[in-house]
């Protein structure tokens, strides 16, 4: 992987720039599970000291996406079948929740951001942009609580959602792949917009589980990854 120091966001820290391209390298498996990581190399490919790469590293191991190992080293964390379970449980939980809200009442403003959000989804699914499907895929979620006017259940579930999301990137490698994604999203608002309640904690419960699906056949085929 080639890491650079990217410019920060205006009042993020050197160590949250760090801790954030990290985590978007091992989330993206540009750093495979078992990677090894050392913290002075880090420092020196980044042109910083030590310090906030050590802070960085701090925060992902409390987020259970690196292990640091006293005298063995600091290594990538191979992927938790039991651990994403778990995770999908308490995602499934709020954002079925989420979208039953949405489906009472929608802020029309989202909803256009929202049909945007789609197109610019379809269109990266064409050009199989994983970058740009991935980004948009998030947006859309945001946008969901958002519009029904919890957007703070989305910060509740963002962390523990990354042990997902080293599995979903395993999962999107086509265009199919993706575009049923997009159609499992736009299952999603044609409930909302019916004000479809049942449907819509349905669409969004077949959307999610469709990761356990695979979940399986990524196990077979790349156990070196997982536990």
């Amino acid at each position: 992987m080639t890491l650079e120091m990217q410019t920060a966001e205006s009042g993020e820290s050197a160590a949250a720039s760090i801790e954030k391209d990290l985590r978007r390298a091992i989330i993206e498996l540009e750093l495979l599970p078992g990677t090894r990581l050392s913290e002075q190399d880090i420092a020196t490919r980044l042109g910083v000291s030590r310090q906030p790469v050590r802070e960085a590293l701090i925060r992902l191991a409390n987020s259970r996406l690196i292990e640091i190992r006293p005298h063995r080293g600091t290594v990538v964390a191979r992927i938790s079948a039991k651990e994403m379970t778990e995770a999908l449980f308490v995602r499934q939980s709020v954002e079925i929740a989420v979208v039953a809200k949405a489906a009472q009442n929608f802020d029309a403003w989202q909803r256009k951001r929202i049909a945007s959000l789609l197109v610019k989804q379809q269109e990266a699914a064409e050009k199989l942009d994983h970058a740009g499907f991935r980004e948009h895929d998030e947006a859309f979620h945001i946008a969901i609580a958002t519009g029904a006017g919890v957007g703070i259940a989305w910060i509740a579930i963002a962390d523990m959602k990354t042990h997902m999301d080293r599995v979903c990137n395993m999962t999107l490698q086509s265009e199919a792949d993706m575009a049923r994604r997009v159609r499992e999203h736009q299952a999603i608002m044609d409930a909302i917009d019916a004000h479809d309640i049942e449907g819509a904690k349905a669409a969004m419960t077949t959307h999610l589980g469709s990761i356990l699906d695979d979940l399986p056949d990524l196990e077979t085929r790349h156990a070196n990854l997982f536990i």
